[in-house]
């Protein structure tokens, strides 16, 4: 199926957003997932469905000052 990640085109045999997140190597922490503008908290990742065009934004948290 494909997909949009941060506005780029992904094909994957992904199901479930935890399928995804593995599949792409995301880390374990640090970062929020959101599914067609609305945010998905991780412990929602095991459940949640994505569908074909689904546009998916990754959000990496950075430290700095």
């Amino acid at each position: 199926m494909k997909l949009k990640v941060n506005d780029k085109e992904v094909e994957t045999g992904a199901t479930t957003l935890s399928q995804l997140s593995q599949e792409l190597d995301l880390p374990a922490t640090g970062i929020a997932v959101a599914v067609n503008q609305r945010m998905i908290p991780r412990n929602n990742w095991n459940t949640h469905p994505l569908n074909e065009g689904d546009s998916i934004i990754i959000i990496k948290a950075v430290c700095g000052g």
